[in-house]
C-alpha cells in the first residue's frame, strides 16, 4: 500500500495541492488566465439567458472541459520542459498532441455555444 495520509486528511491535502496547481496555472500560463476570464465573462449568459437546465449545464461543461484540457496541456508542457531544452522528437510530439487536445476542446466549446445560443 502506498504510504501517506488517508481519509479526511488525504482529501484536505489533495485539495491544497489542487489549489496550488490552480495558482501556478494562473501565475505561469497566459492561456489559462485568458480562458478563466472567458469563463467569468460568459457566466452571466448562463444566468441571464432563457435556457433549460440541460442547456446551461452543456454550456458550462464545454467551458470547464476547455479549462481542464488547458490544465493538462500545461502540465504536459511543464514536464517536457523539465526534462531539458534540447529538441527531441517525442517531446515535440507530446507537446503537439497536448496542443491538439486544447484545439479540439476550443472547437467543441465554440460548436456547443453556437448550437445552444444561435436561436436566441
Amino acid at each position: 500500500m502506498k504510504p501517506g495520509k488517508t481519509g479526511v486528511a488525504r482529501i484536505i491535502d489533495a485539495t491544497q495541492y489542487s489549489m496550488k496547481g490552480l495558482r501556478a496555472a494562473w501565475r505561469f500560463e497566459a492561456a489559462f488566465r485568458q480562458e478563466v476570464l472567458l469563463l467569468l465573462v460568459l457566466l452571466p449568459v448562463l444566468v441571464i439567458a432563457e435556457l433549460e437546465l440541460s442547456e446551461r449545464l452543456l454550456l458550462l461543461m464545454s467551458l470547464l472541459g476547455l479549462l481542464i484540457t488547458e490544465l493538462l496541456n500545461s502540465a504536459i508542457e511543464a514536464v517536457v520542459d523539465r526534462i531539458g531544452p534540447d529538441f527531441h522528437e517525442l517531446s515535440g510530439r507530446a507537446k503537439d498532441i497536448a496542443s491538439a487536445a486544447v484545439f479540439i476542446a476550443i472547437s467543441l466549446f465554440i460548436v456547443v455555444w453556437v448550437a445552444v445560443l444561435w436561436p436566441l
